[in-house]
């Protein structure tokens, strides 16, 4: 159980940092200027819980293996999650839906818009590099519940300061900056689980 806060808070510092400058981030703006933000937040969120639930379970899966395993494969998904991240980060050009954004929100049902919000970002999160993040630490700190509700608290937080703040965050902030920084971190994580597998 020691190890329940410092998996909760690193799911969390981790997450927030992966999931700030990422595409489902930008896929919610776009969703909150053609929905009502209510029915935007609602569907987003359900599908990072679901996500989310799908990446702890991975994680607690891989604990079932030999500790010098599980090293590696939190070393490897790390380690795609930080290619992942400086890929992007070092992108000079992405789409980041400025267009769509223009449109204002439509008068659609509640049930229809949170339904198009949860299909939008369910689809995008696959092998997200949240979601590789959260599998990561489940394996490494056996802490699925504590690791999953840190990361969820984590993509809620960012949803929420999309939705809130609206375009206005992608002028505010330069995502590539964070990307950077979040790969950095990474591939931290991997070199660290790496080098436990060959002290194990």
């Amino acid at each position: 159980m020691s190890t329940a806060l410092p998996a909760f808070f690193t799911a969390f510092a981790l997450v927030f940092v992966a999931e700030l400058p990422d595409k489902t981030t930008v896929a919610t703006l776009v969703l909150t200027t053609r929905y009502r933000a209510s029915s935007v937040w609602t569907g987003v969120t359900a599908a990072f819980a679901v996500q989310t639930l799908v990446a702890v379970v991975f994680g607690s899966v891989l604990t079932l293996l030999p500790g010098q395993l599980v090293s590696v494969a939190a070393g490897v998904m790390f380690g795609i999650g930080a290619a992942i991240l400086l890929r992007s980060g070092f992108r000079t050009a992405g789409d980041t839906g400025e267009d769509a954004m223009r449109a204002g929100p439509a008068r659609v049902p509640f049930l229809r818009a949170a339904a198009a919000s949860f299909g939008v970002l369910f689809a995008a999160e696959w092998g997200d590099a949240s979601q590789l993040a959260t599998a990561g630490l489940a394996a490494r700190y056996a802490q699925p519940v504590a690791v999953g509700l840190g990361a969820f608290a984590a993509v809620a937080c960012v949803t929420a300061l999309a939705i809130m703040v609206g375009t206005k965050l992608r002028h505010r902030i330069r995502p590539h900056l964070l990307q950077r920084a979040a790969g950095v971190a990474f591939a931290g994580l991997a070199a660290y689980a790496f080098g436990s597998a060959l002290l194990a």
